[in-house]
């Protein structure tokens, strides 16, 4: 497991990065030397925060936890990914008991693992529109998104509002 740590106005002492990679190497059962983890910490006003990610073949985990002190942020934040990572097994592979016998390190019990149903579905016939026609369907419908036939490219676009309230452009290809 490859670790790369980030100081953003939190200076990370030696101690403290021993403490997180000796915890965090706990986790290699689950993915071996091919993950790459990315740890964050950050310090605003009086507000620790520690954002750990870490990635394997394409899967992408991740947990941010704030508090007043970064050892504690530790302890928060690892069960969350933990059980990110136990969900998405079970999810894929549907191996319960090989989870089981491996044993949890900062669970005490496995997590329920219930997928929402789809409740609602909608169908609808995409006509080519501009970008800017779609950014007019967003502002006019208050939507999050917007999926449209892109009349310039030919090609299904998604259109999105970010949290910075700016727009995203997704364009698929098949």
């Amino acid at each position: 497991m490859k670790i790369t740590f980030v100081e953003n106005k939190y200076k990370i002492a030696k101690r403290f990065k021993d403490v997180i990679t000796e915890k965090l190497e706990k986790l290699d059962k689950y993915f071996g030397n091919d993950a790459s983890v990315r740890v964050v910490c950050t310090k605003q006003n009086k507000t620790e925060k520690l954002e750990v990610t870490i990635t394997n073949k394409g899967l992408l985990y991740r947990s941010e936890v704030s508090g007043m002190n970064m050892y504690e942020n530790i302890d928060l934040a690892l069960p969350k990914l933990e059980k990110q990572i136990v969900r998405n097994r079970e999810k894929l592979t549907d191996k319960k008991r090989k989870v089981k016998e491996i044993g949890f390190e900062f669970l005490d019990e496995m997590p329920e693992v219930k997928l929402p149903d789809i409740y609602k579905r909608k169908s609808f016939n995409l006509e080519p529109i501009t970008i800017e026609d779609a950014k007019d369907a967003i502002e006019r419908l208050d939507h999050s998104f917007f999926i449209f036939l892109n009349a310039e490219t030919g090609k299904v676009n998604v259109l999105y509002r970010r949290a910075d309230n700016k727009f995203g452009l997704i364009e698929v290809n098949y």
